[in-house]
């Protein structure tokens, strides 16, 4: 049965209630709160029984048939949830805003928030993660982009040109999960984002029209990004219908001050997961996250998708490191106070919406608690940032809030003793009602005899004096006793003086949960006024956990201060890297990278699994360690700033869009040639190999030589074209290198050494050997092999192809010399007769050639 069937005049008061909510969340799934647990009906309930694995069943709803029916307990909802947005839903949660009991007729209800992919918050997202939803508002002539990470209050905004792709591009590079954008924009666009990225996309036009907000875009002149924030804050604003006051000013994101590179470079270079698992680690990521704190862990992760380009902002983190490295004791005792800091940022955020608990509250005291010594170790280090301590929050929650306070907020036992006199005299009422229901157990097992009386309380009955089976005789008229119960092996009585005693009991426990609410959402509303000073606070904290955490991997590791050079060359010894190194501790081979004044274009040859692409990630990756400000994996290292990287490293189709592989180098690539400058790094292996030969050889040699005369862009470019090696002739700025190898009885050795000069073997047979082929398919390889080679002798060669195919038999042409020879009768000649016959055996070839 689907909505749409329905007769509304027929339904029950409640469905028709749910019906008239479900309207306004079309394309959303609503748990429907009834009593104890949420409800989902009609279409809503057969697609969560099917993707929650729930029973299906059915609820009179006034109609002849039952309506489709599933549902969930309310206080075990947030797996429900989450699995729902994973799997790409829309959910809107639906409370009872009025208190049944209080209610005549039926109870109020509405949508309280609405959660989606980009609009979580909740303690399961992972914590080293950002989660952003963004929006693209279409002008026509450009797009306007925002995005935010509503957990933490981190925005951002920029203007993209009128191009899809690179709109595309930086969508995916900034790891936005959930798009809204209007409808001038072409669906082809949110096909790509939906199909090819998986990304939730909404249509809405409508743009937040209140001033709420204004701080956050008052300091933008550009109106563009001002009605671009705008459209994704309407969206916010409809989905969370909470406080977002954590939201922090708007920051326009300049592209010029950061090392740029698009998402297939980052996967080809492994930076935050890996190419074959996706799992984080053995990445970049992996190796440098040493951080204490989620907030520094996240930081880190945005620093190494986005370097930067800022020379004095790099050496001034260069002079960090040095300073933590020499003062090692203070930064060990630096990230020990860091491990006791929780993630700060989204404490904030839960904090302004208001869905934090008790325990929420602890986390922020404890982080509180280190901040003097994080202060103070600071300043001894000269770090050149201070931090506020907040002693008056500190000591605040410290004399409030009950060290084992429980999850909910309306159960209680949220507050201490001795911080609110009207508390503390509602509990002592409580205490001693308590004390005399005991002594009530004592006096009435001596009035009464019965030895076994116990006085119990349960949630139904309330109060009750229990007496067992066998005792029931004993019970006189004149003990006043009022049955309340029956049970198989026992009665259950109360009395007059018992029930008051109740009445007193559960009156202070409701007073006590009532006024220990109300005394927590005071101290919420007070640490909400200190909002702006923990986010500037989590702010250092995330910048010196990633400070710390870089002096760390490069005191483990042997890292080197880099060099900053205004000069375009590269001259890096011994250069490592730093993930295979790590994973390879004893055979790592260092290799020395050096493009000098005239020097763009090293052309890498060599054999298979030598290390071609494992020295040409190297030097990105030493890259772009050196403009997050990090110690690089070397000897030494002077290199100049990049503004980007361009990779085409590795086979992959895109099945999606049904693009073969060397499409996809040939798109690759045409975006590095488009889009590189002069102080560009192109990285690009074995170009071409996914055509046929020559037609690969051609554009590799094609686009080495535009890189040369037009881009001029530092470029690594490996190959197994030898022929290319040539170039080096006549293109000036081009050299030359191999990884070289040793060949010995048919055994390869890989040396995994980057020489000068180039090679004229791949080596690949030998190769397929170390990968244990049937040792007569080498065999096999090894002689086509040697026809290949061979192809240059005039004498043709018949190479066979397959073991059933027979070469056409062709009739023998006449040899006029061997007829000749047969004719001669070698005994019956003078030498004289021999020698002229020779010649003119000799002149007859000439003529016939």
């Amino acid at each position: 049965m689907k909505r749409s069937e329905v007769d509304r005049s027929k339904l029950s008061p409640m469905m028709q209630q749910y019906l008239d909510i479900k309207d306004k969340y079309n394309d959303t799934i609503i748990f429907y709160r009834l009593g104890d647990f949420y409800e989902m009906f009609f279409e809503d309930a057969v697609i969560c029984s099917r993707e929650l694995e729930l029973a299906l069943t059915g609820r009179n709803a006034g109609l002849d048939e039952r309506v489709p029916m599933c549902g969930i307990p309310y206080h075990a909802y947030t797996g429900y949830l989450n699995k729902l947005i994973d799997r790409g839903y829309k959910v809107a949660i639906c409370e009872q805003l009025t208190d049944p009991k209080e209610t005549k007729g039926m109870v109020e209800r509405d949508v309280v928030q609405v959660v989606t992919k980009g609009t979580r918050i909740d303690n399961l997202l992972n914590e080293k993660d950002n989660s952003y939803v963004g929006n693209i508002y279409d002008f026509e002539y450009c797009y306007g982009v925002s995005y935010t990470d509503i957990t933490t209050g981190y925005f951002y905004a920029l203007i993209i040109e009128h191009d899809s792709n690179k709109l595309i591009k930086e969508i995916v590079n900034r790891n936005i999960l959930e798009v809204i954008v209007n409808s001038k924009i072409d669906r082809e666009i949110i096909s790509a984002l939906r199909d090819n990225y998986h990304i939730l996309v909404t249509i809405i036009d409508d743009i937040y029209e209140l001033d709420d907000y204004d701080y956050l875009y008052k300091n933008i002149q550009d109106i563009r990004l001002v009605t671009t924030i705008k459209h994704l804050l309407q969206y916010i604003i409809e989905t969370k219908k909470g406080n977002l006051s954590h939201l922090q000013e708007v920051e326009v994101i300049n592209i010029n001050k950061y090392l740029t590179f698009d998402v297939h470079t980052k996967k080809n270079l492994e930076l935050t997961e890996t190419l074959r698992l996706r799992e984080k680690t053995y990445s970049l990521l992996w190796l440098l996250d040493k951080t204490k704190t989620a907030p520094g862990s996240r930081y880190l992760k945005t620093n190494i998708e986005n370097p930067l380009t800022d020379i004095e902002e790099i050496n001034r983190r260069y002079d960090i490191i040095e300073k933590l490295l020499t003062e090692f004791i203070l930064k060990e005792e630096l990230q020990r106070e860091l491990s006791e800091v929780y993630d700060l940022e989204r404490l904030v955020g839960r904090i302004s919406y208001g869905n934090l608990n008790a325990r929420d509250l602890l986390q922020l005291k404890y982080s509180l608690k280190v901040l003097p010594n994080i202060k103070r170790i600071l300043e001894e280090l000269n770090y050149g940032k201070t931090i506020e301590t907040l002693d008056e929050v500190y000591n605040l929650l410290e004399k409030a809030i009950n060290e084992d306070a429980p999850i909910t907020v309306k159960e209680g036992g949220l507050i201490k003793d001795g911080y609110n006199e009207e508390l503390d005299e509602i509990k002592r009422i409580r205490s001693g009602s308590k004390d005399f229901i005991l002594q009530i157990e004592t006096d009435e097992r001596k009035r009464t005899g019965i030895k076994n009386l116990k006085v119990g309380f349960n949630k139904v009955f309330g109060y009750y004096i229990e007496i067992s089976k066998g005792n029931i005789p004993l019970v006189k008229d004149e003990f006043c006793y009022e049955r309340k119960q029956t049970l198989a092996n026992c009665e259950r009585f109360i009395t007059p003086l018992l029930k008051e005693k109740e009445n007193i009991i559960l009156g202070a426990e409701e007073k006590i949960i009532n006024l220990e609410y109300k005394l927590f959402m005071d101290i919420r509303e007070y640490v909400k006024g200190y909002i702006g000073k923990i986010q500037k606070i989590s702010r250092i904290i995330a910048e010196v956990d990633m400070m710390a955490s870089l002096a760390t991997v490069s005191e483990e590791n042997n890292y080197v201060r880099p060099t900053i050079t205004l000069e375009r060359n590269i001259i890096i010894k011994d250069g490592r890297h730093p993930v295979v190194e790590k994973v390879n501790k004893s055979d790592y081979v260092p290799n020395d990278i050096i493009m000098g004044k005239g020097v763009d274009i090293l052309l890498i040859t060599g054999p298979n699994m030598a290390g071609k692409s494992t020295f040409m990630r190297q030097l990105a990756i030493i890259v772009i360690m050196a403009q997050i400000g990090s110690f690089v994996p070397a000897k030494s290292c002077s290199i100049p700033i990049f503004d980007k990287i361009f990779t085409r490293i590795g086979a992959s189709d895109d099945l999606v869009s049904g693009e073969s592989t060397f499409m996809v180098e040939m798109k690759e690539a045409n975006y590095a040639i488009q889009e590189a400058t002069p102080n560009s790094l192109i990285l690009f292996d074995e170009l071409g190999r996914g055509t046929a030969t020559y037609d690969g050889m051609s554009l590799a040699q094609a686009i080495l030589e535009y890189i040369h005369d037009t881009i001029k862009a530092k470029t690594l470019f490996s190959t197994h074209y030898h022929e290319l090696t040539s170039l080096a002739l006549d293109l000036k700025n081009l050299r030359n290198v191999h990884v070289s190898a040793v060949e010995e009885n048919g055994q390869i050795t890989f040396l995994h050494k980057v020489k000068q000069g180039a090679v004229d073997k791949s080596y690949g047979i030998h190769v397929a050997s170390l990968a244990k082929l049937p040792p007569s398919l080498i065999k096999r390889a090894t002689e086509i092999l040697s026809v290949y080679e061979n192809k240059g002798n005039k004498k043709e060669t018949f190479v066979q192809t397959s073991l059933f195919l027979q070469p056409e038999e062709k009739e023998e042409e006449p040899n006029y010399i061997e007829e000749e020879l047969k004719k001669i009768d070698p005994l019956s000649i003078t030498p004289l007769d021999a020698l002229n016959i020779l010649y003119d055996l000799k002149q007859k070839i000439k003529d016939k050639e």
